[in-house]
């Protein structure tokens, strides 16, 4: 990795700025995201840290030199299938111009380790289309592409 170290920190509400920050970043340097940060976005994320259902999310943050430039979103997922408790990876994200330096990889490693620490033993997720996610998706130790994704409009 390249430069200062990264740190690996969870994301609690009194980071909520920082992100935020990270968020507009992502968006100046990728600007085809799609959804604006508006204050639907700011309230709904700060809301989420008092509500109850959030309660198996878990969301890491990298930073590096003092701010945000990765994140990465799992949720716990009960199911009466097997009595199992899965992991679901929601999103991971490094900034473009932080890429290629291990960010996003220090940000698998410790998710995957606090979710062994839970009990855990699967993390689910869908890979993204693009090429660069399908490469890091592809590279990781461990992994295996075994079903397709499916995404349903409710």
């Amino acid at each position: 990795m390249s430069g200062s170290a990264v740190e690996i920190l969870p994301f609690t509400l009194d980071r909520l700025e920082d992100v935020l920050e990270f968020e507009g970043q992502l968006r100046r340097e990728e600007p085809d995201w799609g959804w604006e940060i508006d204050d639907a976005y700011r309230r709904a994320v700060k809301e989420s840290f008092s509500d109850p259902r959030f309660a198996g999310a878990l969301t890491l943050l990298a930073y590096k030199d003092g701010r945000v430039v990765g994140r990465i979103d799992a949720a716990l997922a009960a199911s009466h299938f097997e009595g199992a408790i899965q992991a679901y990876l929601d999103w991971i994200c490094v900034l473009k111009s932080c890429r290629h330096q291990g960010i996003a990889q220090a940000l698998m490693a410790e998710l995957r380790a606090r979710l062994k620490a839970q009990g855990l033993g699967t993390l689910v997720g869908l890979i993204a289309a693009n090429p660069e996610a399908q490469s890091f998706y592809r590279s990781m130790e461990g992994a295996k592409i075994r079903d397709e994704g499916i995404w349903i409009d409710l």
